[in-house]
C-alpha cells in the first residue's frame, strides 16, 4: 500500500510540470515572434519610411479633396436651390388666382358683366406678372396639355373619356406644375384621356363573337 501511494504523487507532479513546461514553450514562442516584428518594423530602411510617408500623405489629400468637392457640391446646391421651399409655398398664390376666377366666372350674376370682364382682366395680369417673376428666378411652368402623361412631372388625378386623343394623353391641366432650373418643384395634376366603355363593350363582344364563330 505505500509503494502505490508513494507512486500517484509522482505521477501526478510529472503531469504538472510537463503542463507548465507546455505553457513555457507557448509564451517563449509569442515572445520572440514579437521581438522578431519589432525587428522587422527597426530594420525600415529609410527608402521604405519615405515611401510609407508618401502613401499616408496621398490618402490624406484624397480625402480633404474629396471633402472639398463635397463641400462645393452642398455650396453650389444651397445657392441654386436653397429658395425651394419658399417658392413651393409662393406658388399658392397662382393657385388662389385662378380658383378665385373660376368663381367668378361661375357666378351667375356676374355673367356678361362689365365688371366681371375687368375683374378677369386685371387676375390675368397679376398672373402674368406673377408667372414673369418666377420666370426671371428660373422657377418656370411645366406645358403638358396634349402631351403623353410622364410621371416625373405629372400627377393623373382623373381619366376623361375622349376617342379623339390617344390613351394617356393629358387633355385638362387640374393645377399647373413646376421646375425650378432643371429640377421638379411640383408636378402637374391633369386629367388624361381613356377610350370609352362602349367601344371597349364592343371591342370585347367581337371578341367574343370571334371565339364562338
Amino acid at each position: 500500500m505505500d509503494k502505490e501511494e508513494q507512486q500517484k504523487p509522482l505521477e501526478e507532479e510529472t503531469v504538472v510540470n510537463s503542463s507548465e513546461e507546455k505553457v513555457d514553450d507557448n509564451s517563449q514562442a509569442d515572445t520572440q515572434q514579437a521581438v522578431e516584428e519589432k525587428k522587422e518594423e527597426v530594420e525600415l530602411t529609410p527608402e521604405d519610411k519615405i515611401k510609407e510617408l508618401e502613401d499616408k500623405l496621398a490618402r490624406t489629400y484624397a480625402e480633404m479633396e474629396n471633402q472639398r468637392r463635397r463641400f462645393e457640391k452642398e455650396k453650389e446646391d444651397a445657392f441654386e436651390y436653397g429658395g425651394t421651399s419658399f417658392a413651393r409655398e409662393a406658388l399658392n398664390l397662382i393657385d388662389n388666382l385662378e380658383r378665385s376666377k373660376q368663381v367668378l366666372e361661375n357666378d351667375e350674376k356676374l355673367k356678361n358683366t362689365e365688371a366681371l370682364n375687368k375683374t378677369l382682366e386685371h387676375l390675368d395680369i397679376i398672373n402674368k406678372d406673377l408667372i414673369s417673376i418666377f420666370t426671371k428666378n428660373n422657377i418656370k411652368p411645366i406645358d403638358c396639355l396634349n402631351k403623353k402623361l410622364d410621371p416625373n412631372f405629372h400627377q393623373a388625378m382623373m381619366e376623361i373619356e375622349d376617342d379623339q386623343k390617344e390613351p394617356g394623353t393629358i387633355i385638362q391641366e387640374i393645377q399647373k406644375g413646376f421646375m425650378i432650373k432643371d429640377r421638379l418643384l411640383r408636378p402637374s395634376l391633369v386629367g388624361v384621356s381613356k377610350k370609352t366603355q362602349t367601344d371597349d363593350k364592343e371591342s370585347s363582344e367581337n371578341e367574343e363573337n370571334k371565339e364562338n364563330n
